[in-house]
């Protein structure tokens, strides 16, 4: 699968689904970023159930405030709409590789779960 062009417009669209999501946040001038997207494109196309997104922090810099991102590239890892990572740099293929294992063995019942108490804790505190 070739990697989606993530914007305003349709980043919810791709990223709130089920399913897992990579979204790799970068711009065109950024060294690090023009060094990783080989390794990003590789691995789209080895995971064709998984979803690739980029963001190009240049034209889409209202997505980037919304996420915090202060360097590039920042990778970031969505399972059925929860954020499991985000970290900035430029993983090496072995890396990415085990960090997309990763992501596929996360138990999302629990994620759900962890989630869902930390909400309640959260709202108890507020009354």
């Amino acid at each position: 699968m070739a990697t989606v062009e993530l914007t305003t417009e349709n980043f919810n669209d791709v990223v709130s689904g089920e399913g897992t999501v990579f979204v790799d946040f970068r711009a065109e001038w950024c060294g690090p970023c023009r060094q990783f997207a080989p390794v990003y494109d590789e691995a789209s196309e080895r995971h064709a159930d998984i979803t690739f997104g980029k963001v190009d922090t240049e034209a889409q810099q209202q997505l980037a405030q919304a996420f915090g991102i202060r360097s590039i590239p920042t990778l970031m890892a969505v399972r059925d709409g929860v954020v499991l990572y985000a970290e900035p740099g430029a993983l090496p293929g072995p890396a990415f590789e085990e960090l997309i294992g990763k992501v596929r063995e996360v138990n999302m019942d629990e994620v759900r779960a962890s989630v869902a108490q930390a909400q309640a804790e959260e709202s108890t505190k507020a009354e």
